[in-house]
């Protein structure tokens, strides 16, 4: 049984869907990519990140947006929504729904998008030159990658430990795993074994 092929559709055609749209989907050249649900986890380290931004960002300056917030890639054409994303700064958007100048975007991991989270979609996501930083938060273990851009390349920076203290200079903002999982994962010394 032949499937029928996907049609391609223009940036424009994909927004006007979009914004009509009951579920959210990624764009990447002429395609849409449905967006499946989170796992509970992921949407309580999703709301977790979120909150820890907003409450310690420089509030005269910066703004903290969820997977609500689609971001355009300008360089790639890619149109996706990240788990959170941060700009310090006055936001540039594309139509007042489309943010183009994010200094900060987070993802929580997911089994089946970690390999492209890790890989392609970071290689989009730094060819922004407003991105400053790309933060992972690993779901099923206590563990955050940090990308910073540096003038020759990105420097990552992994913490692992529940006292580690996570500093992000893209707002800045500082935060312990500790505070991002805790209503997460069990923070007892047998829980913590299991994790590593």
């Amino acid at each position: 049984m032949s499937t029928l092929p996907t049609p391609f559709l223009s940036p424009e055609q994909y927004l006007a869907l979009e914004r009509k749209a009951q579920t959210k989907s990624e764009y990447y050249q002429g395609e849409t990519f449905a967006m499946a649900g989170g796992s509970a986890t992921h949407s309580q380290l999703a709301v977790a990140l979120a909150s820890l931004l907003r409450e310690r960002r420089p509030k005269d300056r910066c703004r903290i947006y969820n997977s609500d917030m689609r971001v355009r890639i300008s360089p790639t054409g890619l149109y996706t929504y990240p788990d959170v994303t941060a700009v310090c700064g006055p936001p540039v958007f594309h139509e007042n729904d489309t943010l183009l100048n994010p200094g900060l975007i987070a993802e929580i991991l997911s089994p089946s998008t970690a390999d492209y989270d890790r890989g392609l979609k970071f290689d989009q996501y730094r060819s922004l030159d407003s991105l400053r930083q790309y933060l992972i938060v690993w779901q099923d273990r206590i563990q955050v990658h940090l990308h910073t851009r540096q003038t020759d390349g990105w420097l990552l920076t992994t913490w692992d430990k529940p006292d580690d203290t996570v500093r992000l200079t893209a707002l800045p903002v500082e935060f312990t795993l500790a505070e991002l999982y805790q209503d997460v994962l069990p923070f007892d010394d047998q829980a913590l074994q299991t994790l590593r």
